[in-house]
């Protein structure tokens, strides 16, 4: 197998608690991702014509390129937010850590 592995990157509302963020992870997982982390961070941004800032939920999902599409399907039909963050790119990883997230289904 190769090193490569596809790394996508959302985030979710900060009055998500902890068990909310875990149940969204657990799905991803069920939809074929191979490791969802997350953590809290404060994100700056423009939205309806106003900088704003706030609190969120970083998360970032590790899958392969077979469940990439999948895993982005149902971060969609999922997400709370109106325009959902879903940023994906391509990563080199240690072969035995590419190879574990290429072999999940």
């Amino acid at each position: 197998m190769n090193t490569t592995l596809w790394v996508i990157k959302t985030t979710l509302p900060d009055s998500f608690r902890e068990f909310e963020i875990t149940s969204f992870a657990q799905s991803l997982v069920e939809c074929g991702a191979a490791c969802v982390q997350h953590h809290k961070i404060v994100s700056t941004f423009q939205w309806e014509g106003a900088i704003t800032q706030g609190k969120e939920w970083a998360v970032q999902i590790k899958v392969s390129n077979a469940n990439k599409q999948r895993v982005m399907d149902c971060i969609t039909t999922s997400h709370p937010y109106d325009i959902p963050q879903i940023i994906t790119y391509q990563a080199e990883a240690s072969r035995d850590y590419a190879d574990w997230v290429n072999s999940q289904n």
